[in-house]
């Protein structure tokens, strides 16, 4: 026990100095401290709301974010998951949802629940080894939010333990302090989460002598789309362009998007929501209506991140946290005819992606370097210094960090020189994790979409429908952002489609996918 005490500081101890400022002078002492770790997660956070994002709505301003992205590094493509609920278990795992055991969706949703003995959170690692660690706002994986096991500080609105709650993401919410009996707490939630961590990072509720952790969860942007009171009247007169595949047909899809069907043309001639209205969801709504309202609430994430900017900036600890902000995945907003997630396209799944540390990681850098929600736990374990506790599925970006322009290795044999050959994967099972999703007859259909499962490397993506007799997806990014022409069903691309299956294969098998060994049979291509 004492030999492997004395490996783990040693390697912390050498681990710390991967993470010391790029640029120090010769002979400036190198700190020692363990850097605090402020990981800020929105929800149903397309990339196209941050103005730092070529791809935003033009009329959109994020100052804020902006100001994030040119303290740091600004991620082009992030897959975290395919919805809300997966996303976070894959965060708290280091797995993909067919490595999470015994998470189960039964009950009224959201309710859920997991063995915490077969689905362990590393969180619980961090607290057993030095650091004192906090989440604050959604929590959507389990009834059990582990306080007392994986957080030393919590103030949790747990939607699976109140399904009757879970539609007041604008509204007053039951949150439970440090797992106290829940209150009813009043105000606009995105501010509550702010002051709530603003208090934490100031020093109350923890150990001041502790390195910490703080996973900080917005439940904006998540529908139903309110604004703060103050942000009502922004972006006035704005017209949202209507995607150009939001109405059938579109060509090389697959029959599941080809029947997606929930948009339709007003008097106006303007793409509204048909679908059925519920408490995320106004039926009728215009595309324009949904969109604006959709980056009004963004405002109020945007002040936020001024505000712990300038909380880390008055305690004298920006320059030993490392800031990581991203989302559990993107929102359609009519591309590809989807109104929500779930599917395998940039503009459904991708989700915006910052990380900084003045003095550490180069400032005003843009990585192409397409990276996934498992990525974040190895990545988290390298900065702190600490080996990982098992086994998982995600790669270390601390070479991203130091190395932001790292080139995307293209799918092709050998890869870019120099260049980041590591494989994307991303996969969508529905509501069905670990081994129940080993049998693709368990497969539940959300909102008309399959399971599948993707690949992303360099600036190609391949796209597997796990439907019997269906056609594969590849699509090349840097020529076709969109993804509306689907080069599978190219003669001419048959070599890079290949490849780019077997590597699918191999990265399936890597992370010991139970149902890699009965992927159903693809349509062949004529």
């Amino acid at each position: 026990m004492r030999s492997r005490t004395l490996t783990t500081m040693l390697v912390a101890f050498l681990v710390h100095f991967s993470f010391t400022p790029l640029r120090a002078e010769a002979g400036e002492p190198k700190k020692s401290k363990r850097p605090n770790i402020l990981f800020i997660y929105t929800d149903d956070h397309s990339y196209r709301t941050l103005s730092c994002y070529p791809e935003a709505y033009p009329w959109a301003k994020t100052p804020n974010f902006d100001r994030l992205a040119k303290l740091g590094i600004r991620f082009t493509a992030a897959y975290n998951g395919s919805w809300c609920a997966p996303s976070r278990a894959s965060i708290l795992t280091g797995l993909h949802p067919f490595g999470v055991q015994s998470m189960t969706f039964k009950g009224q949703y959201p309710s859920s629940s997991y063995d915490p003995e077969l689905c362990r959170f590393w969180p619980a690692v961090f607290r057993r080894l030095g650091y004192v660690t906090g989440q604050i706002g959604k929590w959507h994986t389990g009834v059990d939010a582990g306080f007392g096991r994986d957080w030393d500080y919590q103030a949790v609105w747990n939607r699976p333990a109140h399904p009757d709650n879970a539609p007041n993401y604008y509204k007053k919410q039951l949150i439970s302090f440090n797992g106290a009996k829940p209150r009813m707490v009043e105000g606009y939630p995105t501010d509550n989460y702010t002051d709530w961590a603003i208090d934490f990072i100031g020093g109350k509720h923890r150990d001041p002598d502790k390195p910490w952790f703080l996973w900080l969860c917005y439940g904006a942007v998540h529908g139903p789309f309110t604004p703060a009171e103050r942000h009502l009247q922004a972006y006035p007169g704005v017209k949202v362009e209507t995607p150009v595949d939001l109405f059938v047909p579109r060509l090389g899809k697959p029959a599941y998007v080809q029947k997606m069907d929930v948009w339709a043309k007003n008097k106006n001639g303007e793409p509204v929501y048909k679908g059925k209205g519920d408490y995320q969801d106004k039926q009728g709504q215009t595309l324009t209506e949904g969109v604006r309202q959709y980056n009004q609430c963004v405002m109020a994430l945007d002040e936020a991140i001024a505000r712990l900017l300038e909380a880390l900036e008055a305690s004298g600890q920006l320059q030993n946290t490392l800031i990581v902000f991203t989302a559990d995945q993107g929102y359609a907003w009519g591309y590809h005819g989807f109104r929500h997630k779930l599917g395998p396209y940039d503009d459904t799944i991708r989700a915006p992606m910052i990380v900084a540390m003045p003095g550490t990681i180069p400032a005003g850098k843009t990585c192409t370097v397409p990276v996934s929600g498992v990525d974040f736990a190895p990545t988290f374990f390298r900065a702190a210094g600490f080996d990982l506790p098992w086994k998982m599925h995600g790669r270390d970006l601390t070479p991203l960090f130091k190395d932001p322009d790292t080139p995307a290795s293209p799918p092709s044999r050998g890869g870019a020189k120099g260049g980041w050959t590591e494989p994307m994967l991303i996969t969508h099972t529905g509501r069905t994790f670990g081994k129940d999703t080993n049998d693709l007859s368990n497969m539940d259909i959300l909102e008309g979409v399959p399971w599948w499962v993707a690949l992303r490397q360099g600036k190609t993506k391949y796209v597997r429908t796990l439907v019997e007799d269906e056609i594969e997806e590849l699509y090349d990014l840097e020529n076709d952002p969109d993804e509306l022409t689907n080069l599978a069903l190219q003669p001419k691309h048959r070599e890079t489609l290949a490849r780019m299956r077997a590597a699918l294969i191999a990265e399936l098998r890597r992370t010991e996918a139970g149902f890699v060994d009965k992927l159903p049979r693809v349509k062949t291509a004529p």
